[in-house]
């Protein structure tokens, strides 16, 4: 057989390079076509890249702790016998391939930075550039780091334990020589970066267990959100006994039609997206003082991954889908995202985000919002209750289905009047729901 490079795919639009974390084989060993290859990670998303041919691993191009650019050659597969020819190694245009997602997450921490020039010309991997951009880190001091990574590169870890130390440590300056110096004397290194231990000691029988990187990303994601959002959060108890009833009514006859159970997140995302509709300014991002109004509305909806870690898949143009195809959609997401076979492109993009944090039996949330997004929506648990009905004969005390939507919003853009306006309009929806719906 002709030997096969296997380039860096493509990850989404944002996605420009990502770093070599596990090789799953090594040379000398046999793999078939789309067994999964090698672990890489970026500042999104950590994946798993398929083998794009059968065939026996000749040679490893690019380490474990490495950066590759999207279209680089990172391995040559070929036959038995087989001598890998010398790669090229140049990065080149590639069509968006999927990646099987290994632990991914809607860590959306910040686009990919375009590529920081330095009088150095040192490299820096996005999530040391989205680092150093929230933190404040100059262009100057990522330039006089030590960096342990390979060939010197400056990794993650450098930049977290430089910043431990930069409250204690003398501030680090560019500094320009005068023009009439001829030459000007070497800046002293500063020292390696190092990780220092816990100061905390512990009393009692404890376990200590280190974060995961997606649990370190969602932990980061979180905390940005609420350093950026002034968050203001709005409740509204809807009656959905109509939904309750009608979903009751239908759901072995829509099984057996369309191959998919029907749950009630398909229903609460159909009314949010007639809501925004309505309030158009809910679907919006702020880039510093200018409001970027999406006219296209993408549904993020949080998921529980089986590690517990949190994943937010992305239900793109969902105001073209009818309430069959978002049902579709909201399964294949989540049955996807559970077997960690989501691709990047995948849970970017969402304009508006909803958590339905009644599937553990919570009757109402306080949700984060889901950065840029300014506004987030947790539907709360179903629960019988005693409620009043107003009758043309008069007010009668009925059991009801009802439920709580919490409304999280960024309140420098979306002010009380529009962050409540929405979430009622929300339940209005839920509560007219037609109970002899059709569909």
């Amino acid at each position: 057989m002709a030997q096969v490079e296997v380039l860096l795919p493509k990850m989404g639009e944002s996605v420009a390079e990502a770093t070599i974390t596990t090789w799953l084989k090594k040379e000398g060993d046999s793999i078939d076509a789309e067994e999964s290859l090698v672990e890489i990670a970026t500042d999104k998303v950590d994946s798993e890249v398929p083998s794009p041919a059968e065939g026996k691993i000749l040679q490893i191009l690019v380490k474990e702790g490495e950066v590759a650019k999207v279209g680089q050659v990172i391995a040559i597969i070929g036959s038995e016998g087989d001598v890998a020819k010398p790669a090229t190694n140049q990065p080149v245009a590639l069509a968006p391939q999927p990646v099987a997602a290994a632990a991914v997450i809607e860590s959306q921490v910040a686009s990919v930075l375009e590529e920081i020039a330095s009088s150095q010309d040192r490299f820096y991997s996005p999530l040391v550039k989205t680092i150093a951009k929230q933190e404040g880190i100059s262009q100057s001091e990522l330039d006089r780091l030590s960096g342990s990574g390979s060939n010197g590169r400056v990794t993650k870890n450098d930049v977290l334990s430089y910043l431990d130390n930069r409250s204690t440590a003398p501030a680090i300056a560019a500094v320009a020589a005068p023009a009439t110096v001829a030459v000007a004397a070497p800046a002293p290194a500063a020292p390696k970066a190092t990780v220092s231990a816990p100061s905390k000691s512990y009393s009692g029988e404890v376990e200590i267990i280190e974060m995961d990187r997606m649990r370190k990303l969602i932990s980061e994601h979180m905390v940005m959100s609420k350093h950026t959002s002034p968050h203001v959060t709005s409740f509204v108890e809807a009656d959905v006994t109509n939904i309750v009833l009608w979903r009751e009514r239908i759901k072995k006859d829509f099984e057996k039609r369309e191959g998919e159970k029907i749950t009630f997140t398909p229903i609460f995302i159909e009314a949010i997206v007639k809501a925004i509709k309505d309030f158009p300014m809910i679907n919006i991002e702020l880039d510093g003082d200018k409001i970027i109004r999406k006219k296209f509305i993408n549904i993020g909806m949080a998921a529980a991954l089986p590690s517990g870690n949190l994943i937010v898949p992305v239900i793109k143009n969902a105001d073209s889908l009818n309430l069959v195809g978002i049902t579709k959609a909201v399964n294949d997401l989540a049955k996807r995202a559970r077997a960690n076979k989501l691709s990047p492109d995948e849970i970017s993009g969402g304009t508006y985000t909803i958590t339905n944090v009644g599937s553990f039996g919570n009757v109402m949330g306080t949700p984060i919002i889901n950065q840029p997004q300014v506004a987030i929506m947790a539907t709360g648990a179903v629960k019988k209750k005693p409620a009043v009905i107003e009758t043309p004969t008069g007010d009668v005390i009925a059991v009801r289905h009802m439920m709580f939507l919490s409304h999280s919003y960024d309140h420098r853009v979306v002010d009380g009047s529009l962050g409540g306006q929405f979430v009622r309009r929300v339940a209005d929806y839920l509560e007219q729901f037609d109970l002899n719906r059709e569909i």
